[in-house]
């Protein structure tokens, strides 16, 4: 019996090397405080009364927070192929942005998880800073982007639901 339950044991504490990591989401912090900077002026954009509500493919203007409409990724048609291939059952959509105001550093937030791609010059930019934590209404990722003063595509992809928040402000 005893020998049972030191095997048993074992194999338990040995679980993550045999069936693989934990999910990403597993390691992240829970609630609004665990953020890396401080997000009120993103966390209140992506949840003001006054959000514009757009359709995939829209125009946006810096500073922007609008309710994207997405579909599934075969209907969003994406202008680029997003890095990470959606799973089956989420859906996808974007919205463009003609210029940013000036170059600099912007943060891109999203109130629920969701694959993220900042197309500029054909090319997907790599998030300067990222940080995310769940149990935050109204808030759920934030990343800064280094952006040209040109035209930009936000792509976001792998979202459970048909909508989500979207908001882009320059960044502090």
């Amino acid at each position: 019996m005893r020998a049972r339950l030191i095997v048993a044991l074992t194999l338990l504490g040995s679980a993550p090397a045999l069936f693989g990591s934990a999910p990403a989401w597993a390691a992240e912090p829970s609630g609004c405080d665990k953020f890396k900077w401080s997000i009120d002026k993103e966390r209140a954009a992506l949840t003001a009364q006054d959000r514009l509500k757009i359709t995939s493919g829209a125009d946006l203007a810096i500073p922007a927070a609008a309710i994207l409409d997405l579909k599934t990724p075969a209907e969003a048609k994406l202008p680029t192929s997003p890095e990470r291939k959606p799973k089956d059952g989420t859906f996808a959509g974007f919205a463009r942005f003609q210029k940013a105001p000036k170059a600099g550093t912007y943060t891109v937030s999203l109130s629920a998880a969701a694959w993220v791609d900042v197309v500029q010059d054909g090319e997907i930019l790599k998030p300067m800073e990222f940080s995310g934590a769940t149990d935050c209404v109204g808030i759920r990722k934030t990343m800064k982007y280094d952006l040209a003063a040109g035209p930009f595509v936000i792509q976001v992809s792998g979202v459970t639901e048909n909508t989500i928040s979207l908001a882009v402000l320059p960044s502090e």
